[in-house]
């Protein structure tokens, strides 16, 4: 275990990951994890310090934690999962004595709350509605088409359809006929309606301190819920200045003091820059990682230094590569979904295994045969790993992957 400076923060973690709880533990703050009592026995096997609690109770019990922390001398908390951001902004309020940090955290969690506090910034989004029900979507659905002077016969422009609070594509449906919307479950509802963006979509990753931004990293999807690379092709990289701009206009739309903010964007063919949305978390698909295995530094670490308010700015200084030219490579992921209803056992394809770029899998054997229809984005059932200098090279490489069958 690694010594624990006392002059430094003392750290909570809000939710369960051994990548994060691993990169802390092996840090200079004292740290103690909250996640569910399942984790307990873990953490007393391996001598993690821990506090057991259910975030899936009602926050009015966000107090009584925020009490227990402080009491113990906890100076933030950070929140790994998407359902513990509003957890977090609940438990800083108290520890720093800031209310405006509850709200806050409130924006994060509600996509149709974020998308108007960014058009209050000057943000440019695309159009957007509420759905409480079948019938508002299939309105949003007829009214976007009218606007773009379809006719009788022409196929819809699709809109997208996503859950209010969960993340990345996780209850996010691309609508296009009033029968995609017979497919939507009651418990869906309510939802938030988007028009559909043509363009690059990308994603940002940004580690904020003092409403400064210290590193971006552009992660550039190749298919969303597919594949992702970082660091991003020259021709992507060539907006970042732009894309700077578009993360401090976030800041202070969203009055950013500390923290890490996950926002993706798209870039049209008419060369502007639409925001989509804003995570205050870690990202999915192991983005973290990937950053590390490019650029050398953990990215859990790095949201520890922006989160702890005793963190000096020769730390920061010395913790930070430089941006995009810092990078030993590139790295990307693919996530995998089975391509045939039914499947008896895992196989790498060849093409994938032999290739110089390809590194490793989390893939396992599958526990059913028959293949569940996915629905929406689905989710995928492991990533493979890739590493190497070209990142057209790795863009093509990762795109293939989609017509390659890893069960058979």
């Amino acid at each position: 275990m690694t010594d624990r400076n006392p002059e430094k923060g003392y750290i909570a973690i809000l939710g369960w990951s051994l990548n994060a709880i691993d990169a802390v533990d092996r840090f200079d703050r004292r740290y103690v994890v909250v996640a569910p009592p399942w984790a307990e026995e873990y953490c007393t096997q391996n001598e993690i310090p821990f506090i057991p609690w259910d975030f899936t109770r009602l926050n009015e019990r966000s107090h009584e934690l925020a009490q227990r922390l402080k009491e113990d001398g906890v100076d933030v908390a950070i929140p790994l999962f998407e359902e513990t951001v509003e957890w977090a902004g609940a438990i800083n309020a108290v520890l720093m004595d800031n209310p405006r940090l509850l709200g806050q955290s409130m924006l994060f969690r509600d996509k149709s709350l974020m998308k108007r506090r960014a058009q209050l910034g000057g943000i440019r989004v695309g159009v957007f509605e509420e759905a409480h029900d079948r019938v508002d979507v299939i309105r949003f659905l007829k009214r976007v088409n009218q606007t773009l002077l379809k006719l009788d016969g022409d196929p819809n422009d699709p809109i997208h359809f996503k859950a209010f609070d969960k993340s990345g594509t996780a209850g996010h449906r691309v609508i296009r006929t009033p029968e995609d919307v017979d497919n939507i479950p009651d418990d869906e509802f309510p939802a938030l309606l988007e028009s559909h963006l043509d363009g690059w979509e990308f994603a940002v990753e940004a580690w904020i301190k003092d409403r400064k931004v210290h590193f971006l990293n552009i992660s550039e999807y190749v298919t969303l819920g597919y594949s992702v690379f970082v660091p991003a092709t020259p021709e992507l990289e060539a907006h970042r200045a732009r894309i700077t701009e578009e993360i401090e206009k976030l800041i202070e739309a969203f009055d950013i003091d500390f923290g890490f903010i996950h926002p993706e964007y798209f870039l049209t063919s008419d060369n502007k820059l639409y925001f989509g949305e804003v995570a205050y978390r870690p990202p999915g698909f192991n983005a973290l990682e990937l950053i590390e295995r490019a650029y050398g530094f953990n990215g859990y670490q790095a949201m520890v230094l922006m989160f702890d308010p005793k963190t000096t700015q020769d730390e920061i200084d010395a913790f930070f590569p430089e941006e995009v030219t810092g990078a030993k490579g590139h790295a990307g992921c693919f996530g995998v979904y089975p391509r045939r209803r039914v499947v008896s056992r895992l196989q790498v394809p060849e093409e994938t295994e032999n290739h110089p770029y390809f590194e490793f899998h989390q893939l396992s054997d599958p526990m059913e045969q028959k293949v569940a229809k996915r629905t929406a984005f689905g989710t995928h059932w492991g990533l493979a790993y890739f590493f190497g200098d070209d990142p057209h090279k790795l863009r093509d490489l990762l795109k293939a992957q989609e017509e390659l069958d890893f069960y058979v």
